[in-house]
């Protein structure tokens, strides 16, 4: 595959998995009573959190699982199945309905001052789905070059969105439950066909072993 549609393959699978548009409704739930300033403190200590997460697996993603006698093609079709499940949590909004009650988890405990790292870096942006893409992807970016273009990729990821939590009232009443529906939809649908390529390439490895 290209290099140039390996990153764009990558860059959508990971932004699918974090799933901006729909965080911005949870972010504004689990900042509630908070001021402007105080949801920009958030969002980017949220942000740098998760990257740093996800950073971490990005690098040293293939080393975790040799410390665990898994191959990275046994992880790739167990994470495509992952992600795969997830689409399906999409397409049938449950994923929404369990992310909210995380939120509510959270308002209820008062974790005000940690809802950046709970739940909003983990598990919402640098849940199981990105962990799971993250490391599949890190087998397709191989040596420092490679693994410099994924950090960099999550990077942008995160960038867009910190922007959207910036943005997140303003998206929030512009898509409305409609438009919001259809936007999870959509992507569901899109990480669906991806998950089943990550599950495809991943029996091919097994085969060729």
């Amino acid at each position: 595959m290209p290099f140039f549609d390996s990153v764009f393959n990558a860059f959508v699978t990971i932004l699918v998995t974090i799933d901006p548009p729909g965080l911005a409704p949870l972010f504004l739930a689990v900042t509630r009573g908070m001021n402007r300033e105080q949801r920009l403190q958030v969002s980017m200590r949220a942000s740098i959190i998760a990257f740093i997460v996800l950073a971490v697996f990005a690098i040293a993603g293939a080393a975790i699982l040799t410390v665990f006698g898994i191959t990275l093609p046994a992880f790739r079709v167990a994470g495509g199945f992952l992600l795969f499940f997830i689409a399906f949590e999409m397409v049938f909004e449950k994923r929404q309905d369990r992310k909210e009650k995380i939120s509510d988890v959270a308002i209820t405990r008062d974790h005000i001052h940690n809802i950046a790292a709970f739940p909003l870096a983990i598990p919402l942006i640098a849940g199981p789905g990105a962990i799971s893409a993250t490391v599949l992807l890190s087998g397709s970016f191989q040596g420092w070059a490679g693994q410099l273009a994924l950090v960099l990729i999550i990077l942008a990821c995160l960038a867009l969105t910190y922007l959207v939590f910036i943005l997140a009232e303003r998206i929030d009443q512009f898509l409305g439950q409609t438009g919001r529906s259809i936007l999870t939809r959509l992507l569901g649908v899109i990480l669906a066909a991806l998950a089943v390529q990550f599950v495809a390439d991943g029996i091919k490895a097994l085969i060729a072993m």
